[in-house]
């Protein structure tokens, strides 16, 4: 029985030997690779019934640096021209600012002369009606609650209505921008490079108080038929962007690199869309 005991530990260790080489095997054999994919997103709004859409304009406020209005119908623009099979209607840029404050007034003006015709004197019970009219429209837009009585601009059925008869009756694509400059103070963490006494290298996050300045953008797409002057869909968004204190980046520029993260989901409403990614396969 003394004899047999080596025999058998050559036995167990010859099958350990062999179990680790075939895991080995199973281990290294096969090889993985990478195929490119693209998932299709189908668009949100049925544009079928429509040939050409018209990027009106855009009621706007906040920064004077920049004219959100222009900047953005011209990038719309620009993005549909590659990525929608609608025909972009190249036409001037609506002053949808000056254009609401211009219905305000007139619509003042008829209610002015609808108390005169009908003998109306002021009093105060007049006065408490008066006040329960729409709230006036504020010259300059600094702030989303400036924003909202130019809301019932695109209300105005009759107004699109008869713009969407200007332009062959397409798709109208309209709502606000707001554009505003934003700061905030509080610490950040960062990551540092240290290096030890033997020369090695390690990345350590270090949390610092810091001043950073920077710009909010919040717009909001208004799809309106262009046939009845109806609202479709609407859709807001909101973007920030932070720097240092001490860096000075452009107006411009920000409001170029905030529009970049939303035109891919302002595509998704008209056109069918694709979201590339890879898929790992096992050969």
């Amino acid at each position: 029985m003394t004899g047999r005991a080596p025999q058998r530990t050559s036995k167990l260790l010859f099958a350990f030997v062999t179990a680790c080489s075939a895991a080995l095997t199973l281990a290294c054999g096969p090889s993985y690779f990478e195929i490119p994919i693209e998932t299709p997103i189908q668009p949100k709004l049925d544009v079928s019934a429509f040939q050409r859409v018209l990027i009106a304009g855009f009621v706007t406020g906040g920064s004077d640096d920049v004219d959100a209005n222009q900047e953005t119908v011209r990038l719309l623009r620009s993005q549909l021209r590659s990525k929608s099979t609608l025909r972009v209607i190249d036409a001037d840029v609506m002053p949808l600012v000056e254009i609401a404050q211009e219905q305000s007034r007139a619509g003042n003006d008829t209610d002015i002369s609808a108390d005169r015709e009908s003998g109306a004197t002021a009093s105060p019970i007049a006065n408490i009606d008066r006040g329960a009219q729409p709230l006036p429209l504020p010259d300059r837009i600094r702030d989303e609650k400036d924003l909202e009585p130019y809301e019932r601009l695109f209300a105005n059925t009759a107004y699109w209505k008869r713009i969407g008869e200007e332009f062959q009756n397409p798709l109208i694509v309209t709502g606000t921008v707001l554009f505003m400059p934003h700061s905030r103070s509080g610490f950040v963490s960062r990551d540092v490079e240290q290096y030890d006494s033997f020369g090695r290298r390690r990345v350590v996050p270090v949390r610092t108080y810091m001043e950073r300045k920077g710009f909010i953008l919040r717009p909001k797409f208004i799809f309106i038929d262009g046939r009845t002057g109806a609202t479709m869909h609407s859709e807001s968004y909101r973007e920030e962007v932070l720097y240092n204190a001490q860096q000075n980046t452009p107006a411009l520029s920000s409001y170029f690199e905030l529009m970049d993260r939303l035109v891919p989901n302002f595509l998704t409403a008209l056109s069918s869309q694709k979201i590339r990614g890879t898929r790992v396969l096992l050969k």
